[in-house]
């Protein structure tokens, strides 16, 4: 667990630890922060626009640790949706291709998951800011071009089912750096042959950090302006 700093500290160098609100981006996450502390400022590890949870935050003089924070394995807890497919392969898009669940059996789906555990290879979203052709992925997908991304390995050391209320799956996992929860979901569903999208995503921990011990980014702001208030009547 990170000690707190107070404001101060954190100019000089530090780590904050962020629970993202859903539908904020990371960049608007950090940004709030950015403002509010007026301190140097870097994150180890973007997550997507509707996922929440922990972003962790360097500053000042911290800021040359970002790599080693980026290096850290990641834990995730969330949905799997069953019996559709989306282009992006959550909810930033709409639901399509709908296919029959009805015949997925709680025994189909533990047996599926070990074909998702270990190293195995994984193609990223198109829908991703990966580049291709010093482009992101993403811009040219938007822009309705073909856009092929190459399987990378990645490492999943630990895939849980933790509840199953189908169409819904719930999970946790436990995966390498540059592991895309979203190519996961839609890998496992396509495997099911019924589809699949990431409905709910939560970043959990990266390395021995909780998001347990995380603040939103409203909150931060506010403990900040708090430990002002009160130096001012010191």
């Amino acid at each position: 667990m990170i000690k707190e700093a107070s404001a101060a500290e954190l100019k000089k160098g530090g780590v904050i630890l962020i629970d993202k609100p859903a539908t904020w981006t990371s960049f608007d996450a950090v940004n709030q922060i950015k403002i509010t502390l007026r301190a140097k400022i870097g994150h180890c590890g973007t997550l997507d626009p509707l996922a929440t949870g922990l972003l962790i935050c360097c500053t000042g003089e911290m800021t040359k640790k970002i790599s080693d924070y980026q290096k850290l394995p990641k834990e995730y807890t969330g949905i799997i949706m069953l019996g559709a497919t989306t282009a992006t392969y959550d909810l930033e898009s709409e639901p399509t291709d709908q296919k029959p669940w009805d015949h997925i059996t709680e025994a189909m789906i533990h047996e599926k998951v070990t074909e998702f555990t270990g190293d195995i290879q994984q193609v990223p979203p198109i829908h991703s800011a990966i580049k291709k052709d010093g482009k992101r992925s993403y811009d040219l997908a938007r822009a309705g071009k073909e856009v092929v991304l190459e399987p990378r390995q990645v490492t999943i050391g630990e895939f849980q089912i933790t509840a199953i209320a189908l169409p819904e799956v719930h999970f946790r996992v436990v995966c390498s750096t540059g592991t895309y929860i979203r190519s996961l979901a839609n890998d496992f569903g396509a495997a099911l042959g019924c589809g699949g999208y990431l409905k709910l995503l939560r970043r959990t921990k990266i390395g021995n950090f909780s998001v347990e011990n995380a603040k939103a980014p409203l909150q931060w702001k506010e403990q900040w302006k708090a430990e002002a208030a009160a130096a001012t009547k010191e």
